[in-house]
């Protein structure tokens, strides 16, 4: 009897995640303005980008061992993976504590940060379909179209992309755990999307920091972000080089859900309802 009402409980859990998903993508596919917008600041960041690349490449063939061709392909595909890793998952704990409903919440038979992950996944393959293609096909049309290195690099380029993915929503989901203990975490969630982005190679690769700033920044988690992937893509890393990168991301969305799972329990021990 046990196991036929764990079975249950299971296909239960399947069928609740499946229905976050399904309601979250026709949610997201309603409001069109906001997917309009995100697709012209997005094409004017990668415009920007490119005609900065373009200008710094004047006369050059390659810099720091990438052609201008790189560049531009790493500067596209930078925009479309900024798409998928948007994350909406401190703007709807900030809500819930601050309406006081994160108490009911907690309640659910779902695990409440499971519910976030999932509605999470809705909303990204919306903006894949919405806002991601068009950005893609935007810069293959005006810019460079941005084929991978090959098919191996490409393969490997999508494996890594979903350990970022994971990575990335780890530390959004460590992140908004801020909010129990801010009043408003508005300004911060801005500092910390943009500071993100510079650190993790997204606007910028590391390879033109400083040297003392490479080191720094590889042994934090955030290249594994966007610059990883995308070294992969642009066919930069040798392919052993690429599984002992790929390895040490992994060990970092291991270490991530570790802290994850230990700073949420300690958070819902003490946590503290404010509004509502």
């Amino acid at each position: 009897m046990n196991g036929i009402g764990t079975a249950a409980k299971r296909a239960g859990l399947k069928t609740a995640y499946g229905f976050i998903y399904k309601l979250r993508i026709e949610k997201a596919l309603a409001y069109r303005y906001d997917v309009f917008s995100g697709i012209i600041m997005q094409c004017i960041v990668m415009f920007a980008n490119a005609f900065f690349w373009r200008a710094i490449y004047s006369g050059y063939e390659t810099v720091r061992g990438a052609a201008v061709s790189d560049m531009l392909t790493y500067t596209i595909i930078s925009s479309v993976m900024a798409v998928f890793l948007a994350t909406g998952v401190e703007q709807r704990v900030m809500k819930s504590v601050e309406q006081g409903t994160v108490a009911t919440d907690l309640l659910k038979p779902i695990p409440l940060f499971a519910i976030y992950f999932f509605e999470e996944l809705g909303t990204i393959t919306a903006s894949a379909l919405l806002c991601g293609l068009p950005i893609l096909v935007v810069g293959s049309i005006f810019i460079v179209v941005p084929l991978p290195a090959d098919a191996m690099h490409a393969l490997l380029f999508a494996c890594s992309f979903l350990l970022s993915f994971l990575i990335n929503w780890l530390f959004a989901a460590l992140f908004s755990l801020l909010a129990f203990v801010t009043i408003n975490m508005s300004p911060l969630l801005q500092i910390k999307k943009h500071v993100l982005r510079l650190l993790s190679g997204g606007i910028i690769p590391i390879w033109f920091f400083p040297q003392w700033a490479q080191n720094l920044l590889r042994a934090l988690p955030f290249v594994y972000i966007y610059q990883l992937p995308l070294e992969l893509y642009i066919g930069r890393l040798s392919v052993p080089d690429a599984l002992r990168q790929m390895g040490l991301q992994l060990f970092w969305v291991l270490i991530l859900l570790i802290v994850f799972f230990y700073v949420q329990k300690r958070t819902m021990e003490k946590i503290l309802v404010q509004g509502g």
